[in-house]
């Protein structure tokens, strides 16, 4: 399953029986960049600020002083079942008088979180791999030839004396495609090596 993050920051708001609930994602590239970024949009004088983050298999949420598990587990939820990665969720609460109990709260903070993501420009992220090959001296223009049909980035060239070896970094599902190439434009003298 490909995963998302997202374009561009995005934000949600509802009121559930008088209380303001107020989404707000980002996207991020790791837990410290996460947590800089609650910390930032954090409303001090909010009733409450629940978070939840997803950055590949790290994940991490807080309820801030609502019933366990009525508030971070839902906003991630939300972010899992958007399919979103790299992606940091808060939803503040200013409280309105009226309890919502436990049932009200999970569909409050995970619906507003979850709306917030479905509204909100998509990125789709991409994995990427890297590859060692060995090429010829006669099969050098191919190689160059082939980088950017395959989005294929150089990282490295290193001449030795039989031709040069290259390190390049390309999105994963690609691999395939340029080892095959790679075969056919040199009759097989292009040779991928393990890093």
């Amino acid at each position: 399953m490909t995963l998302d993050t997202l374009a561009a920051p995005a934000s949600h708001e509802i009121e559930v029986k008088h209380s303001r609930f107020l989404a707000r994602a980002a996207p991020v590239a790791d837990p410290d960049a996460a947590m800089a970024w609650l910390e930032s949009v954090s409303v001090p004088d909010a009733t409450h600020n629940c978070w939840a983050w997803r950055i590949g298999d790290a994940y991490r949420s807080s309820d801030d002083g609502e019933p366990a598990g009525t508030a971070g587990r839902p906003i991630l939820a939300a972010i899992d079942g958007q399919a979103f990665d790299q992606v940091v969720v808060v939803v503040t609460r200013w409280y309105g008088g009226i309890k919502l109990g436990a049932g009200g709260l999970v569909r409050a903070y995970g619906g507003a979180a979850a709306e917030c993501l479905r509204q909100a420009p998509r990125s789709p992220l991409v994995e990427f791999a890297s590859v060692h090959l060995h090429a010829p001296f006669e099969d050098l223009g191919a190689v160059h030839a082939a980088l950017d049909g395959f989005e294929a980035q150089k990282l490295e060239e290193a001449f030795d004396a039989t031709g040069a070896r290259f390190e390049l970094r390309l999105p994963a599902d690609r691999v395939e495609a340029l080892r095959i190439h790679l075969r056919d434009a040199s009759r097989d003298r292009i040779r991928f090596e393990h890093a």
